[in-house]
Order: C-alpha cells, then sequence, then structure tokens
C-alpha cells in the first residue's frame, strides 16, 4: 500500500532564523503524524542546516532542483554527490517555474530524473499544463508528452522508485486548486500510462494545497499525497496538510 507523502517546497523563501523557526516549530508536531511521511525543501544554500535540524526525527529533506551533471565546469550547478552529502533523500526535477524561467524540456527533466535515480536519490517529477492547455482540451496530450519523455530516458522500473508530482501551472501560488474530481482525473490518466509497477507509484497533488483542502484531495483513489508550496511556509498548515493524510 502507498503511504502518504507531503513534501515542502520553500522555492526562494526563507532565512537562517526564520527556517530555523520554522523547522523547530514542523519537527516538534511531526512526531504525531504517524501515517504520512514528510519532507522540506528549502534553498540549497540552507540544505545542511535543515538536514541537521530535522535529524532523527520522522522528517526528511530534498532540493529544488538538480544538476544533469555528475561534476565538472558548470558554474552555479549543484550535483546529485553534493545533495547527497547534505543528506538529501529527494530531488524535485522539472517544476513548472524551472520549465518556465529557465526553459527547461522535457528530455532535461528526464535526464535530471535519471541522473537522480542513479545518485540514489528519489526524484520528484513534476508534470503539468497550463490554464490555457487545459481550456483548450489538451490536458492529456501535454501530461502525456512530459511523462512519455520521462518513460523512454528513465525506464519502467526506474519511475517506480521515483515518485510524480501532477502541479497544474495554473493552480500554483494563484489562490486556484483544481477540484478533487479533476486531481484525480488527471492522476488516473497517468498512472494509466505507467503500465508497469503502476499501482507502487505514489503520485502527488501540487497546486494551491492547503489543511482545508487536503482531506478531501488525499481521498481520492490515486492521489498519494501533495507538493506544498506557500502552505509549507507555515507550520501549522505543513503540519495540518500531512496530519490528513
Amino acid at each position: 500500500m502507498r503511504r502518504t507523502l507531503v513534501i515542502g517546497n520553500w522555492k526562494m523563501n526563507g532565512s537562517k532564523e526564520a527556517n530555523a523557526n520554522l523547522v523547530s516549530a514542523i519537527v516538534a508536531e511531526a512526531g504525531s503524524v504517524t501515517d504520512t511521511d514528510m519532507a522540506l525543501c528549502p534553498s540549497f544554500v540552507y540544505l545542511s542546516d535543515i538536514a541537521k535540524a530535522v535529524e532523527g526525527t520522522n522528517v526528511s529533506v530534498g532540493s529544488q532542483d538538480v544538476s544533469v551533471h555528475l561534476e565538472g565546469a558548470y558554474t552555479g550547478e549543484v550535483s546529485a554527490s553534493m545533495l547527497l552529502d547534505c543528506s538529501c533523500k529527494y530531488a524535485i526535477v522539472g517544476h513548472s517555474e524551472r520549465r518556465q524561467y529557465h526553459g527547461e524540456s522535457n528530455l532535461l527533466v528526464a535526464q535530471k530524473a535519471l541522473t537522480a535515480y542513479k545518485s540514489g536519490l528519489t526524484a520528484v517529477i513534476c508534470l503539468g499544463e497550463t490554464l490555457s492547455e487545459r481550456e483548450s482540451g489538451q490536458v492529456e496530450a501535454i501530461i502525456g508528452e512530459q511523462l512519455q519523455a520521462v518513460q523512454s530516458v528513465m525506464g519502467a522500473d526506474a519511475i517506480a522508485k521515483s515518485v510524480i508530482a501532477y502541479e497544474p501551472v495554473w493552480a500554483i501560488g494563484t489562490g486556484l486548486t483544481a477540484t478533487p474530481e479533476q486531481a484525480q482525473e488527471v492522476h488516473q490518466f497517468i498512472r494509466s500510462r505507467l503500465s508497469v509497477n503502476a499501482e507502487k507509484v505514489s503520485i502527488l497533488y501540487g497546486g494551491s494545497v492547503k489543511s482545508a483542502n487536503a482531506a478531501e484531495l488525499f481521498a481520492q483513489k490515486d492521489i498519494d499525497g501533495a507538493l506544498v508550496g506557500g502552505a509549507s511556509l507555515n507550520a501549522k498548515e505543513f503540519i495540518g496538510i500531512a496530519a490528513a493524510g
């Protein structure tokens, strides 16, 4: 049976003081959440601090990205081995903001996911459509293209050891949320395309998830947790979402 997984993506937010206060508040309540796996993904520069703060707890650490390169003259890149040195368990790849602002292609996202997997990290592979793509009836075509790239590069066995996050771009940071039925429809479509080991793959929903809507989302058959943005910067909200699992 798939366990609920809730990952907090802090994006480019935080400071040493703010992070210390936030993670302290999360850790203080995390022990009461027994049926959900949790992880926090701070900015690269704070990974070691957060890893130390959650050591010995039921909260893991992940990164917001990973380089496709293993090492070398790639200024500004952060390799999988460096992330492992910082006690990372997860690495988010293909977040819509990386695709939009940094021009990451489906192929590059797939290659990053493979690099993470081969290095011993659990890739959290983000898929999602824009509002115009949804309104023009292209949801399955767009998601299918993004997923096919990953399948072609990684293969079924590697994907089975990864996590997929469906994040409708139109619902990220907008306050809009796909209805549980809309989210379930896409999650079901993704799982139907996985074929081999489909039932083993955790598929998370991301897009304005809050403690108020988490339980209804998690009640859907194919929604296994959440990739949480803004709400993960609030300890009460983050724990409330995790507890809903």
